[in-house]
């Protein structure tokens, strides 16, 4: 009985835990517990200084097992230059994988790691100008660490893109620090405070990019959240024209089974 008691516990425990969603801008460790599959999108406006940017992705994970998951990322890419028209269309599509290689449980707090893949396919139309896709295949490998409890979360990514091409292959990094703004309880609602950064170095250009992205997270129920992340740069090393202004994201997640 007292074995029971303190299962239960565990479990609720986790669950409160997990209450507090996963970062805005930096790579989740979730894994979707046992909920199966989700979906989450988002609209990002990229304001720069010869041209507006605006992407509305659609990302859908699947979990094959507690373990393993999979999933696709489907992007609506408009570009609207300076003095002129909009180009719009379906960009590159990405197909990813994530598997769990470590994870230490213990009551309202985790540690845990996951391998990360993403493989980038030229799907967007580069005949208008400007090109709406890359024109490329781009393959990443990478890591993703989450340190996880009810009263902090801090989560990290970082992996290496190879292009083909002869186009530069580049290294990316994000960094995350969770903090609830109100005590997590179960079957309450959450509101999330996220201060995140993420950076960029393309090597052949040397072209050094980082931005930081305080962001705001509020779930209304179980299934179901809201975030905005308004992001920044701090360092544009060796972009000499077109540099970005800012960036601002506002999108949903939820679950679907």
């Amino acid at each position: 009985m007292n074995k029971w008691i303190l299962n239960c516990l565990f479990l609720l425990s986790m669950t409160i835990l997990f209450a507090q969603g996963p970062p805005i801008t930096t790579e989740s460790p979730y894994m979707l517990g046992l909920e199966g599959s989700g979906a989450r999108t988002f609209g990002k406006y990229i304001s720069k200084e010869d041209v507006v940017i605006y992407i509305q992705p659609i990302a859908i994970p699947y979990n094959i097992s507690a373990k393993f998951q999979v999933g696709g990322i489907f992007p609506f890419k408009f570009i609207t230059p300076e003095d002129s028209k909009t180009t719009g269309g379906f960009g590159d599509i990405t197909l990813f994988a994530k598997y769990q290689l470590y994870k230490k449980d213990e009551i309202a707090k985790t540690f845990r790691i996951l391998g990360f893949a993403k493989q980038t396919f030229p799907t967007g139309k580069t005949s208008a100008t400007p090109a709406i896709g890359s024109g490329l295949y781009q393959t990443y490998i990478g890591l993703i660490i989450g340190k996880i409890s009810t009263k902090i979360g801090v989560y990290g990514d970082f992996g290496y893109t190879i292009t083909n091409k002869n186009a530069s292959d580049n290294f990316t990094y994000n960094f995350s620090v969770g903090i609830p703004l109100v005590e997590p309880v179960y079957h309450k609602k959450q509101l999330n405070t996220f201060l995140e950064f993420n950076g960029n170095y393309v090597f052949d250009s040397e072209i050094h990019t980082l931005f930081i992205s305080p962001g705001l997270q509020f779930i209304p129920a179980r299934r179901i959240l809201f975030e905005t992340s308004f992001q920044i740069p701090i360092l544009q090393q060796k972009i000499t024209s077109n540099k970005t202004k800012f960036m601002v994201l506002l999108g949903t997640r939820f679950l679907i089974s």
